[in-house]
């Protein structure tokens, strides 16, 4: 995997045009550092920080076709390219090196914008035409991989991090309040709205072409669920044989790699079923990775050590407590760019060190399952409110959400009347397209009452999820309830905040790239075309996964109960590592000079916090966002300097071997 960085359509650089792209590159340079290389010619500049995976010989980039007329600065896996290599030289093409880099380029060239129905992978392409004097853009299907893109001076600049393009001279650094907005009510910003103003982020499924000063994006892919006329038509047994077949051939092409790889092991049904399928179809020895806690209310170590040891896997594990959680956070937030309202992208930061620290660079991850086969509680509570919208008297079906969030006290021994004032928030409005999230939506919008009143006024009228669900209406109006929510749950949050936060930026700040088996398109698209009843049957979640997985993982794997994946919140702000930058980030001087949030009200949170009364959830993700947009302020809007000649020199070092493409 990699970092990309460059701009193009600027004439105002001369002999400054190497520093300005190498100052892109280097801020990003934990994403690749195994080598550094760009191009530079007639305005426009592309470049590359690699991690080295498939050709280590000589996938070196920026790579050009035999011509000289495209050059690409790419960040990802094709990991179908053999197919495609084979595909390109029966038409001609000549290759000089292994990579799949070099295929993207050549495809490309053979079919323009339309080669990317043909890949199958995780990706950011940037691709200059020499001749036409164009830029190409484009991520992959479901945003793995970010790529974020501004305008200065009518110049189109691109990176595969926003701090990447604070390197650019003039570029300005501003929090959003249109952003913080969005967060702090979907957890996300939606693309192409970022949390910085000016900066945009290229959605998942996307392409851009820039060309005499003119942006156009357009979109060449979208998950489509299919309606009981043109779905899945086959038996259930028959759905369960092509899935089997799909996940193990997207195994098979997840391994391809001249490097390791390696599995993250969490203990859960999604994990160990990929861990199954690596060891039938490369039944060597396999290096596991897993996350432990100390505090034993978020602890599955049991459950990962009985898949480990089913399958006899070189297995690793971090205990992580309060104090590397507080330890860790400001890095994590300085890599997520993005205010935090969980502190479980910290933990994921530490695995993935955990991983480089035994020189691994490739681990096979779960993440996609629950999406793709409704296993989240949010698709069983949607099931449950539309039941209960029913008959809205009911004692007893509001009963069935208790089930659902034990590790939520309140929910967990709360009355019936309590429960009805929680769940029962627009229970009616069974027919909005956002039925599934409106709850989630508004208790994670009330954290707006900490913002200051100078962000408060400038957000009058924009509600951003009137806004959002005026987007959906008419994608989503024919699915089932299920389907809606899988929908939103998969192109929304999966994409910003659980493969972005969590997944992509927390690894590549180690060095490490994570692959993910259930998110091939082909398995996603055919997951979609499947009847609710053979992913969530009654209440019973990824019932299609556990039917395929039982007899290839333990029993008590299969057969637990579903376990959401979170991390201690105020005990690790409140230790002795966290109160240091706690102490400062919520100083009075510091939240008046950011002017983001209310002084008074952060006075009340912390005093109910330091007086020992319990603590709602709401209240710990008030603490989070509010710690973390306060350093991210801190990181990029007060303290950010560009890099200087010297760091830029140390830069080289770390890199290697640079590459100076053309110049």
């Amino acid at each position: 995997m990699c970092g990309i960085a460059g701009y193009t359509n600027n004439h105002n650089f001369t002999d400054s045009s190497s520093e300005v792209i190498l100052r892109m590159l280097t801020r990003i340079h934990y994403r690749g550092p195994d080598e550094c290389g760009y191009y530079v010619n007639n305005g426009t500049a592309i470049g590359n920080v690699r991690l080295s995976i498939i050709d280590l010989a000589s996938g070196q980039q920026p790579l050009a076709t035999q011509n000289g007329r495209y050059w690409i600065a790419y960040n990802g896996e094709v990991f179908n390219y053999l197919e495609l290599r084979e595909h390109l030289i029966s038409k001609g093409h000549v290759f000089d090196t292994h990579c799949d880099t070099e295929v993207v380029v050549h495809l490309y060239e053979e079919y323009g914008s339309d080669c990317l129905n043909m890949l199958n992978g995780q990706f950011a392409i940037a691709i200059y035409d020499e001749i036409n004097d164009e830029l190409f853009l484009a991520r992959d299907r479901v945003g793995i991989r970010p790529l974020f893109y501004t305008q200065k001076d009518g110049a189109l600049l691109f990176a595969s991090e926003i701090k990447s393009l604070f390197e650019y001279p003039g570029i300005n650094r501003k929090i959003s309040n249109k952003g913080l907005s969005q967060v702090f009510t979907f957890w996300v910003a939606i693309p192409p709205q970022t949390i910085f103003e000016g900066i945009n982020e290229l959605p998942p499924g996307h392409y851009l072409k820039f060309r005499q000063g003119k942006i156009d994006i357009q979109s060449y892919w979208k998950l489509n669920f299919a309606g009981s006329e043109n779905g899945f038509k086959g038996t259930f047994d028959e759905a369960k044989e092509e899935f089997g077949r799909l996940l193990r051939d997207s195994v098979i092409l997840r391994l391809r790699s001249d490097v390791p790889v390696a599995a993250y092991l969490s203990g859960g049904l999604d994990s160990s079923a990929t861990t199954a399928l690596i060891k039938e179809v490369a039944p060597g020895h396999l290096n596991t990775f897993s996350i432990g806690f100390a505090d034993k209310d978020f602890d599955e170590t049991s459950f990962q050590q009985s898949v480990s040891n089913y399958f006899n896997t070189n297995h690793h594990s971090v205990a992580i407590t309060g104090n590397n959680i507080a330890e860790w956070f400001p890095q994590v937030v300085y890599h997520a760019e993005v205010p935090l309202l969980r502190t479980s992208p910290a933990p994921m930061f530490g695995l993935s060190k955990l991983v480089r620290d035994n020189n691994i660079k490739v681990v096979i991850t779960g993440e996609g399952a629950d999406e793709a086969l409704a296993g989240y509680n949010i698709f069983k509570e949607t099931i449950i409110r539309h039941f209960w919208a029913k008959y809205p008297q009911s004692k007893i079906r509001p009963v069935l959400l208790k089930k659902l969030y034990p590790y939520i006290p309140s929910i967990a021994n709360g009355n019936l009347m309590a429960l009805k004032l929680f769940f029962g928030f627009k229970l009616s409005e069974t027919q909005s397209p956002g039925y599934s999230h409106l709850l989630r939506w508004n208790n994670t919008g009330n954290l707006k009452k900490f913002f200051s009143s100078d962000v408060t006024n400038s957000l009058a009228g924009y509600q951003p999820v009137e806004d959002y669900l005026n987007t959906l209406a008419e994608t989503i109006d024919n699915y089932s309830p299920l389907q809606k929510a899988q929908y939103i749950e998969t192109s929304l949050f999966m994409s910003g905040y659980l493969l972005a936060a969590q997944g992509d930026r927390m690894a590549m700040a180690n060095s490490v790239e994570g692959r993910y088996p259930f998110l091939d398109y082909r398995l996603l698209e055919f997951c979609a075309s499947l009847p609710d009843d053979f992913k969530l049957k009654g209440l019973n979640e990824k019932y299609l996964l556990k039917e395929f997985i039982k007899g290839r993982i333990p029993d008590e794997v299969v057969n637990r109960s579903k376990q959401a994946y979170r991390a201690p919140i105020s005990q690790a702000f409140f230790s002795d590592v966290g109160k240091t930058y706690v102490n400062e980030v919520l100083s009075d001087e510091k939240i008046d000079q950011a002017g983001i949030f209310n002084k008074i009200q952060i006075g009340n949170l912390l005093s109910k916090m330091n007086s020992g009364l319990a603590v709602s959830e709401i209240e710990n993700m008030a603490l989070c966002g509010i710690i973390s947009t306060q350093l991210l302020y801190k990181q990029f809007i007060e303290e950010f300097k560009p890099l200087k000649m010297e760091e830029l020199i140390k830069g080289h070092q770390r890199n290697k071997n640079l590459i100076t493409c053309k110049e």
